[in-house]
């Protein structure tokens, strides 16, 4: 015969399973239909709070930065204690995270790992759960009872804080995913600013501002390597005060961020007002700044410095973080060594303008040379025609010698002035022409953007090989662009078009180059004039050498130049020299 009462019990226990199973399958509904994890947390808790009759509870986490007992969510807890922050091993909840173990206190005044949270409190349950093994939680609930809580709440709690566990971790993937998104959107947006920064200064400035912005930091400084390779300067900072912009330099045997240039491996240092490592310990008290990560600025494999960022607070910072800021510190680089090698453009192009002058000098010597020697010969010949022979003791026989002398130096001058100039006569050699106008474009594509000049080029891929000397030919190139410039003081567009221009009965294959302005132009009187003498100009302003020169080279390399403009409609050069033949 049954035990009633046995019956009753089992009956009971079944109730009690069924109203916890229950409850779960509720709260895991409801869990995971919202994307709000501090509601998800704070309904777990309150029923928690509600199955066993408790008068308070809360999550609790350990933050990975600090170690220290945070509250993620509570119930019937005074709002102040929202702040309250235990070390792991402190309080009953400390213990539990620490150990790993559950604790159910029916009296906590008898209990000496209690800490008081709120009055009236009589007896805690608490347990502990992990976090997709990242960190540890505990979810605790208290009562004003005495043995308030039994093993069935325990099971229940546990079960619970398994819910806990897994809206945490969803939370925390939801925010890497989010906070990747971000780091990746700023990346993209950071490499854009940067890599179109022409000058080095503010490449550095763009480069700590958006490290300070990306990684939420309090300051960022990047400092590079001196000539000697042997002391790292501040270059650009973004947040730093007068201490720290004035601080020494350092030296890179000696220093902590010189350490980062060395082995070209990133540093972290968890507290630099504290650390033995970091050499300006007062600047970063004075500066309040606390956590330091540095990474290597590299490029093709070779350290040039060192991009840091510091934080007002206590912060470990991340695998992650330690990969996007080293990928800024690539993306800077590049960023750095483009604004270097644009710069030595700059002073290139201002080299090659001016070879162009002394080029221009040489060939205007060598016409003036040309000018003097003609009327020279005829006076040589007349002056030996005059037979001048004076006796020995009269003053006029040593004026003819001193004449002829003076014939015989000036004579002697211009043939040097004309050797001289025969001796820059072109270099031959195979030369792809669109790659000369590619290379002109990298030249002056800063003087072209300074005068509003938009350059556009028209280049045939299939275009044939021309016999030239491709340093003449980037002058002539060079000369028609800036002569183009002026002709568009206030902007305007510059079309470089290049083609092939097939062979035609006794006419070999050509290969055409077009300059194309949209400038103020020219009148057909000045059209005609304007590859004339050196010593003759069409320009209001300058000597009127280049277009001269342009002239000259053209024909040394057996090909014709000529211009097309009319008045305030722009003008067109087009150059034509002998192409290769494929079978060369």
């Amino acid at each position: 015969m049954a035990d009633p009462s046995r019956e009753i019990t089992e009956l009971a226990e079944l109730k009690r399973r069924y109203e916890r199973l229950d409850l779960l399958y509720q709260v895991s509904n409801v869990i995971h239909s919202t994307l709000e994890p501090h509601r998800a947390l704070e309904l777990i808790v309150g029923e928690a709070v509600t199955a066993m009759r408790a008068t308070s509870g809360s999550v609790v986490i350990v933050n990975p930065t600090t170690e220290f007992l945070e509250i993620q969510a509570s119930v019937g807890l005074p709002a102040d204690t929202a702040s309250l922050k235990l070390r792991l091993g402190e309080g009953l909840t400390g213990w539990v995270a620490q150990t790993g173990k559950p604790a159910r206190v029916d009296d906590v005044r008898n209990d000496p790992r209690y800490i008081l949270a709120r009055e009236n409190v009589l007896s805690e349950l608490a347990v502990p759960f992990e976090i997709a093994g990242q960190g540890r939680g505990v979810l605790n609930v208290d009562s004003d009872r005495l043995n308030a809580f039994d093993d069935s709440d325990e099971k229940l709690l546990n079960d619970l804080a398994a819910l806990a566990s897994n809206v945490i971790k969803n939370t925390w993937l939801y925010e890497q995913i989010r906070l990747k998104a971000r780091w990746f959107e700023a990346l993209f947006n950071v490499g854009q600013t940067i890599t179109s920064t022409l000058n080095v200064d503010d490449a550095l400035k763009v480069i700590t501002r958006e490290a300070c912005d990306l990684m939420s930091a309090k300051m960022s400084s990047l400092l590079m390597l001196d000539e000697s390779r042997e002391w790292l300067d501040l270059r650009a900072s973004y947040g730093a005060g007068s201490s720290y912009i004035k601080k020494p330099r350092l030296s890179v045997a000696e220093s902590a961020l010189g350490t980062v240039v060395r082995r070209k491996k990133p540093l972290q240092v968890p507290n630099v007002q504290i650390s033995s490592r970091y050499q300006n310990i007062e600047v970063a008290r004075r500066e309040k700044l606390v956590s330091l990560l540095s990474v290597p600025l590299l490029f093709r494999g070779e350290a040039i410095g060192a991009l840091n960022v510091y934080t007002a607070e206590p912060h470990s910072f991340s695998n992650e973080e330690v990969r996007v800021l080293a990928a800024l510190a690539q993306l800077s680089g590049i960023a750095i060594e483009k604004a270097r090698l644009y710069e030595r453009i700059v002073d290139i192009e201002e080299q090659l303008r001016t070879n162009e002058k002394l080029s221009a000098l040489g060939l205007l010597a060598a016409e003036v040379a040309h000018e003097i020697r003609n009327p020279l010969t005829v006076i040589k010949m007349l002056f030996h025609s005059l037979d001048l022979n004076f006796k020995s003791n009269d003053p006029r026989a040593r004026d003819v010698e001193v004449m002829r002398e003076k014939m015989e130096h000036l004579n002697r001058i211009v043939e040097q002035i004309l050797d001289f100039a025969r001796s820059a006569d072109p270099n031959f050699a195979p030369v792809n022409v669109n790659s000369v106008v590619e290379d002109l474009g990298l030249l002056t594509r800063h003087k072209l953007t300074n005068q509003n000049i938009d350059l556009v080029r028209d280049l045939d891929p299939h275009l044939p090989l021309v016999m030239a000397d491709v340093t003449q030919l980037e002058q002539v190139f060079l000369n028609l662009t800036l002569n183009a410039v002026e002709a568009m003081p206030d902007g305007g567009c510059l079309k470089i078009t290049t083609r092939s221009v097939p062979a035609e009965r006794e006419v070999p294959a050509q290969v055409a180059i077009e300059f194309r302005d949209t400038g103020h132009g020219m009148t057909r009187a000045q059209c005609e004039k304007i590859f004339k003498s050196l010593l003759t100009t069409t320009k209001k302003r300058g000597t009127g050498l280049g277009l001269a020169i342009v002239a000259r080279i053209i024909e040394a390399h057996h090909g014709a130049i000529e211009v097309k403009s009319r008045k305030n409609k722009g003008a067109t050069f087009t150059i034509s020299l002998p192409a290769i033949p494929p079978h060369f």
